[in-house]
């Protein structure tokens, strides 16, 4: 291969890993401090470029020099790191001490509300911007041309980590970042004024995601699918370095970088996945990242984080679950055909949401990438009935084995971390199955999908389908909430309360937590089958990370501190998707608000506010 073309592939590369770092840099000093997982960071990365493409051009109105195009940008990173500290003092200050899911969630919430502002002020075009005065050139090297401005940005991260390093050991509140992302709870005993802390690392962390994103206008254009596209490679970068390390990010990013540079030429068909099995490879070899360090302890969340004391059925429940079901079973004599196709779907969500509160809320498992299973069975149900000719009854059954042994495979994996590093893994091994279904096209159809995936002639009508998924989704909730109630769910809820204290007593805890992901992965992958012949087709989009906070905001909604209260929250979330989001514009703004008001003021959910309700008569 030509000498020259390697090292022009290096440079962009490096110009790649450069941009990167300056964006995961502040998500990597928000999180250290903070414990964070802040979503939003992508928004602000998003932010950052939109307003950079409208203020810029007003300052090289005034005269075209490169000073006053880096102002422009610099002013665009103020803006941005503004309206970080606007967040955190009207969301995040709340959030400090809930479990990372309510922050994960309010963080999601925050992106929607983004998302519709941009769309509301600049419109859904994407906005090309202004090239750098100076920098318009290419540079030969090697006889190969190279643009200027990427030589620029390859200097750019350097220049960000050594002034990061400067401010981290040269000033007070460097010191305190520092001591923060050690132990945060000795930096409040000493005290520290915490909240002036987190109120600058928050402007900081903001001010370099708006840097990074208005540094990238002159090499792509402002859009409002940016936040989605750049948070997963943040999110890679800021784990596999060590959540907290800048230096460890700023080799993260180089690794990246130059994987993202050369993989397209090895292996051009893997190239999604390869940055997602990087990050699953460091994981599993060294838990807390390349430069990270194990959590200090930290103070026990507010709030209840899983189902505290699940018990039997009473007299009045039996009515109510018996209503329920009845009401499910009277759909199609009274219903028209888009209210059973709606029912159809809340069951089958319905299911999904209780097979994730089984990790949750049960065994003390957060995983942010659930909807893999649920779309791993999905394929597995879809490629068996269009592609191997099987009737739907096989191919059905091959769902929830698809799903589990997925699962096992994961898990196996998963249940060795804790906390975030856990909950990143899980997202990685999520993106890995969204990356090969993307672009394993031969066999998955890559963007496009699989269609006609159609249920067998006698239950084509919608009105018999949905008897046949009320029977697998109720029977599957009813056996998760057995298996709550069984000796197995106590052992589940001993460890995921004190993993030290239930080792002691001779519980394996591993073996227990990686048997409950499989099973919570065989029923999602049930469900992916049910959704799969509803539908009658099938895309990648099940595994995706929109997905899995789908499931999450169920959980959330219908409370995870309760048995059966996800499945109300997987209804109410896709009624109100499906009724109240068509007749709105700004369905995101109001579906972000609805998530952050849950968040605030009703952490426990339908079913939270339901016990609160009996227990007060």
């Amino acid at each position: 291969m030509d000498p020259a073309f390697l090292v022009i592939q290096a440079l962009s590369g490096l110009a790649s890993a450069s941009s990167l770092f300056v964006i995961a840099s502040g998500l990597t000093l928000v999180f250290g401090v903070t414990r964070i997982v802040n979503f939003a960071h992508g928004s602000f990365t998003m932010l950052g470029a939109y307003i950079a493409v409208t203020i810029v051009p007003w300052f090289l109105e005034l005269d075209r020099s490169p000073l006053l195009f880096f102002a422009g940008v610099l002013a665009s990173a103020v803006a941005v790191g503004l309206l970080g500290v606007v967040m955190e003092v009207l969301l995040l200050r709340r959030l400090y001490r809930v479990p990372e899911l309510f922050q994960l969630l309010a963080t999601f919430g925050v992106v929607l509300i983004l998302q519709d502002a941009v769309i509301r002020v600049w419109g859904p075009l994407d906005i090309p911007g202004p090239r750098a005065p100076g920098l318009r050139h290419g540079v030969e090297i090697l006889g190969e041309r190279f643009p200027a401005y990427e030589l620029f940005l390859i200097g750019v991260g350097p220049v960000v980590l050594g002034l990061l390093w400067l401010l981290m050991h040269r000033t007070r509140f460097g010191v305190l970042v520092r001591a923060a992302t050690r132990d945060r709870e000795m930096v409040g005993a000493l005290g520290v004024n915490q909240a002036m802390l987190f109120t600058g690392t928050l402007f900081l962390g903001a001010f370099l995601a708006g840097l990074g994103g208005a540094l990238q206008i002159p090499r792509v254009s402002a859009s409002s699918q940016m936040d989605i596209a750049i948070i997963a490679e943040v999110f890679v970068v800021t784990v596999v370095g060590g959540m907290g390390s800048v230096t460890g990010a700023f080799l993260a990013a180089l690794l990246i970088g130059l994987l993202q540079a050369f993989g397209v030429l090895v292996f051009p068909k893997v190239t999604l996945v390869l940055v997602f099995l990087l990050m699953a490879a460091v994981l599993v070899v060294k838990p807390w990242g390349l430069l990270g360090r194990p959590e200090a302890a930290a103070g026990r969340a507010a709030l209840p984080e899983g189902i505290l004391h699940p018990r039997p059925w009473s007299r009045p429940d039996r009515v109510l679950a018996a209503i329920a079901v009845a009401a499910v079973l009277a759909v199609p004599v009274f219903g028209g055909a888009y209210t059973v196709k709606v029912v159809t779907e809340m069951l089958i969500f319905a299911l999904a949401a209780c097979s994730l509160n089984f990790l949750v809320g049960v065994g003390g498992i957060v995983s942010f990438g659930h909807a893999a299973y649920f779309g791993l069975g999905a394929y597995a149900a879809g490629l068996l009935a269009t592609k191997g000719g099987f009737a739907m009854e096989p191919a059905l059954l091959a769902a929830p084995l698809a799903g589990g042994l997925f699962a096992a495979i994961f898990g196996f994996f998963v249940v060795r971390l804790s906390g975030i590093y856990l909950a990143m893994l899980t997202l990685a091994f999520a993106q890995i199955a969204y990356a090969v279904c993307f672009q394993w096209v031969e066999v998955t159809g890559g963007d496009n999908g699989v269609v006609g995936v159609w249920p067998s002639d006698w239950a084509r009508p919608r009105e018999v389908y949905i008897y046949l998924v009320a029977s697998c989704c109720i029977g599957a909730i009813l056996a998760l909430r057995r298996v709550i109630l069984a000796p197995f769910g106590a052992t589940l809820r001993a460890a995921r309360d004190s993993e030290q204290r239930a080792d002691a007593i001779g519980v394996d805890v591993r073996t227990h937590r990686w048997l409950g992901f499989t099973l919570a992965g065989a029923a999602a992958g049930l469900a992916g089958g049910l959704y799969a012949f509803s539908k009658g087709s099938i895309d990648p989009g099940l595994l995706g990370i929109a997905m899995s906070v789908d499931m999450l905001a169920m959980i959330l909604l219908g409370g995870i501190q309760t048995v059966m209260g996800p499945a109300a929250g997987a209804a109410a979330l896709h009624a109100i998707k499906d009724v109240f989001m068509p007749l709105t514009d700004s369905w995101r703004f109001f579906l972000g608000a609805s998530i952050i008001a849950l968040v605030l003021l009703f952490p426990r959910g339908i079913g939270g506010a339901v016990a609160q309700l009996r227990g007060r008569a």
